[in-house]
């Protein structure tokens, strides 16, 4: 019998840039669309047909996979009284039982054939608005911390929209993505919280340089 507490993969996507039209006949080069798949093979840099269109904030190793917990459609469904297409936010990956408060930046699983290591809390924007039409949304993203997270690739390998999920190792720090959300998010000056999320080693480049400035500023005031 299965736990009910059991990591899964709920959907599998994958999709390259292409125009999204929103608003009044307006557009936008997006990888935010994605189609489910059954299979497809992890890289370094990423899952192989699949792309983001705006480098500045989306791709790079860092960022090579976005995985999204499904448990949160559930909630924004029934406060926007809407139904979600699947990937709404642009994820790879819709997980089960995988919540921001209860997996840690430098958390390592095995994804398949693939190995995977949580790197940042995802920073929503403007396009999963321009999606959904729902403004709401993307505030209550910011708001809840709910915005699901991104992963580097320590090995490459299949992922099969079967595949188990398995942790490998707890980064020993145990700083959840919403803790590191909301730092990032809600937190500009807590020096203390900053100082703790730099000291793990897992955490992405780019959210190391951008708190480290921050910390430079608050300490050197």
């Amino acid at each position: 019998m299965r736990s009910c507490n059991v990591m899964e993969i709920k959907n599998l996507s994958i999709g390259l840039p292409k125009k999204l039209k929103y608003g009044d006949q307006k557009e936008i080069e997006t990888g935010i669309c994605k189609n489910s798949v059954e299979e497809a093979f992890l890289t370094k840099d990423g899952f192989i047909g699949d792309g983001v269109a705006d480098l500045r904030y989306h791709g790079g190793r860092d960022r090579a996979v976005c995985d999204y917990p499904y448990e949160h459609y559930l909630l924004w469904e029934k406060e926007l009284d809407t139904v979600l297409p699947s990937a709404t936010f642009g994820e790879n990956v819709t997980v089960m039982n995988m919540l921001e408060k209860d997996v840690h930046i430098g958390d390592i699983f095995q994804l398949g054939e693939a190995v995977i290591q949580i790197t940042q809390g995802r920073i929503p924007c403007s396009t999963i608005t321009k999606r959904t039409n729902h403004p709401l949304l993307l505030k209550r993203l910011v708001e809840t911390g709910f915005t699901g997270y991104l992963c580097r690739v320590l090995e490459e390998g299949t992922v099969r929209k079967n595949s188990p999920i398995t942790l490998i190792e707890s980064d020993s720090h145990k700083i959840s993505v919403l803790f590191a959300n909301e730092v990032y998010l809600h937190k500009p000056k807590d020096v203390e919280a900053i100082e703790r999320l730099l000291a793990v080693d897992a955490l992405a480049n780019d959210w190391k340089e951008f708190l480290t400035k921050r910390y430079e500023k608050l300490t050197n005031a």
